[in-house]
C-alpha cells in the first residue's frame, strides 16, 4: 500500500476528519453540486479553448464551446442534467451563467498571449514515503524560464483572512513541483472568475518546506485517526454547506458502521480524490 494524499482530501481533513472519513473511508455518495458542475464546465471550456490558434481564442468562440462542453459532461454524469431542470427555462439560464463566467476570464488573461506548457496536468511526488498527488489547470513557462502555476475558480476571491486557505492548494501543488524538477515555481495564481479578481503569491523555499511540515502533520493525524477509528467531527460555518448533516452526531445523525477495510481506506484515498471533477468551485468562507 502506498499512503497518497491530494490537497482537495488534505483540505477536508482540516476541515473536519469526520468530512474525511465520509469521502474516503466511507466514500458515501453525494448528490451533484451546482457549483461544482459549473466549475467543471468552465474549466472544461477553457481548456478546450488552447486547443484552438492563438487567434481564433475570442470570447465569442469560447461562449460557443459552453453548450457542447456540458452536453458531453451531461453524457458521462447524466445525474448532471437534473441540476438545471429545476427552473423555468433552466438549461438556458445555467448555460448563460457559465458562458458569463467564460467572458470574465477574457478581461483577466488574453489567451491570444498565452501557450501553456501544460493543461490539466496531473503531478505526484513521493515525500517521506507519503504520496502527493493532484491535478493543476495550468503550468505556465516564460521564455525566459519562470514557472507560474495557475487555477481557475467559479467563485469570488475570500477576504484577506482566508487567503492562506485559498493559497493552500496551489502551495501543495508547488511543493510536488518543487520535488519533482528541483525548482520552486516563481508564481501561483487563482483566478476568480466569480468577480474577476486575480490572487498572486510568490513562495520560496522556506514557506514550502512549511506546506510539507503542514501536510505531515495532517497525514499524521489521519494516520492516528486511522488507527484509533475516531473521526470525531469539527463544526465551523462550513456546516451549512455539508451534504452529510443527517449522519453527522453534532446534528443528531448517526454515521454508518466503519468498513472492515476502513484503516487501509484511509490511508490510501482514490486517486478520484484529486481529479478535475471537485475543482472550480470556492469553497464558501465563514
Amino acid at each position: 500500500m502506498t499512503p497518497a494524499l491530494s490537497p482537495s482530501r488534505a483540505s477536508d481533513f482540516k476541515q473536519c476528519p469526520l468530512l474525511y472519513r465520509f469521502r474516503t473511508v466511507d466514500r458515501l455518495a453525494e448528490p451533484p453540486s451546482p457549483a461544482a458542475a459549473r466549475g467543471t464546465l468552465v474549466h472544461a471550456v477553457l481548456e478546450e479553448l488552447f486547443e484552438l490558434p492563438a487567434h481564433e481564442r475570442t470570447p465569442e468562440r469560447a461562449v460557443q464551446l459552453v453548450a457542447p462542453r456540458w452536453r458531453a459532461l451531461v453524457e458521462l454524469e447524466p445525474a448532471l442534467a437534473e441540476l438545471p431542470a429545476a427552473e423555468e427555462d433552466g438549461d438556458k439560464r445555467w448555460l448563460d451563467q457559465a458562458g458569463a463566467l467564460v467572458r470574465r476570464w477574457f478581461e483577466l488573461e488574453d489567451p491570444t498571449r498565452l501557450e501553456p506548457a501544460e493543461r490539466e496536468l496531473y503531478v505526484e511526488a513521493d515525500v517521506d514515503g507519503l504520496v502527493l498527488r493532484g491535478y493543476i489547470d495550468r503550468l505556465d513557462v516564460a521564455p525566459t524560464g519562470e514557472v507560474r502555476i495557475v487555477d481557475y475558480k467559479t467563485g469570488r476571491c475570500p477576504d484577506e483572512r482566508f487567503e492562506g486557505k485559498a493559497l493552500f492548494q496551489l502551495r501543495f501543488y508547488a511543493l510536488v513541483l518543487w520535488r519533482l524538477r528541483g525548482a520552486v515555481p516563481d508564481l501561483l495564481q487563482l483566478v476568480y472568475l466569480g468577480d474577476g479578481r486575480v490572487l498572486r503569491y510568490s513562495p520560496d523555499e522556506a514557506d514550502l518546506l512549511a506546506v510539507e511540515r503542514n501536510i505531515k502533520a495532517v497525514w499524521a493525524a489521519i494516520e492516528r485517526a486511522a488507527r484509533t477509528g475516531d473521526w470525531r467531527p469539527r463544526t465551523s460555518t462550513l456546516c451549512r454547506w455539508c451534504d452529510f448533516q443527517e449522519l453527522c452526531p453534532e446534528f443528531g445523525g448517526t454515521p454508518p458502521p466503519l468498513p472492515i477495510t476502513a484503516a487501509t481506506l484511509a490511508l490510501e484515498p482514490s486517486v478520484a480524490g484529486a481529479t478535475p471533477s471537485d475543482r472550480g468551485a470556492c469553497v464558501p468562507t465563514p
